[in-house]
């Protein structure tokens, strides 16, 4: 019985994997023939980022849900600086790219949706793990304000990393589609919002261990 439970676990591990590399490995080859080497980082940064999110996984045992999370946040990533839009969408920028598509002209725009998607989901991941941690501490916590503002403030420093890999890119790389200051505001205000979103939907479920199901077969 357990041995099954860990066969299905490990499937469900390398589902995800393969998923993500199915998307990556094209990604990084329409990067490299067209130039845009802005994304083949982003696609080494990915890469190297599995390996402490393996890790993670591997202590935290976190939400299936999550996992599936993490790969749609990278495929959305790549589809938004390689997926060409109609020259009829409002766009932000020169570049007719899904990153810069205004879905509502001048209030929402694509890549502010994936930054708010993307850390608060991050933002859960952090609490999946505070729990974790209590957990093997024999405590099993609630959601309380203090310990969300926490969640919320490290989903918003991974978002910071994130702008300072974007930074990178500037740096590094001439000609990204990275955006200004202006561009950076906004991505910071995005990743606030999906935050603490998340933080609301953690409270309002009220579930003290968010990790439960790797016990229960949940």
């Amino acid at each position: 019985m357990a041995d099954s439970k860990a066969r299905s676990i490990l499937t469900s591990e390398w589902t995800v994997i393969g998923a993500t590399l199915l998307y990556l490995s094209p990604a990084a080859f329409v990067s490299i023939t067209g130039g845009k080497m802005e994304f083949v980082m982003y696609v080494l940064v990915m890469v190297i980022l599995a390996i402490p999110i393996y890790i993670l996984h591997r202590t935290v045992k976190l939400h299936p849900v999550a996992l599936w999370g993490l790969s749609l946040w990278g495929l959305l990533h790549m589809c938004g600086g390689l997926v060409p839009v109609p020259h009829s969408w409002p766009v932000s920028d020169e570049s007719y790219v899904l990153y810069n598509w205004w879905i509502i002209p001048r209030l929402l725009k694509y890549d502010q949706l994936i930054h708010a998607y993307g850390f608060g989901l991050t933002t859960w991941i952090c609490w999946q793990a505070l729990c974790s941690a209590f957990k093997k501490r024999g405590v099993n916590i609630t959601p309380s304000f203090g310990l969300l503002v926490l969640c919320v403030a490290a989903g918003m420093g991974f978002g910071g990393l994130n702008e300072v890999i974007e930074f990178t890119a500037v740096l590094l790389i001439p000609e990204t589609n990275v955006g200004g200051y202006y561009n950076t505001g906004w991505d910071l205000i995005s990743n606030l919002t999906g935050c603490v979103i998340a933080a609301i939907l953690i409270r309002l479920w009220k579930k003290p261990n968010f990790t439960q199901h790797a016990e229960s077969g949940l």
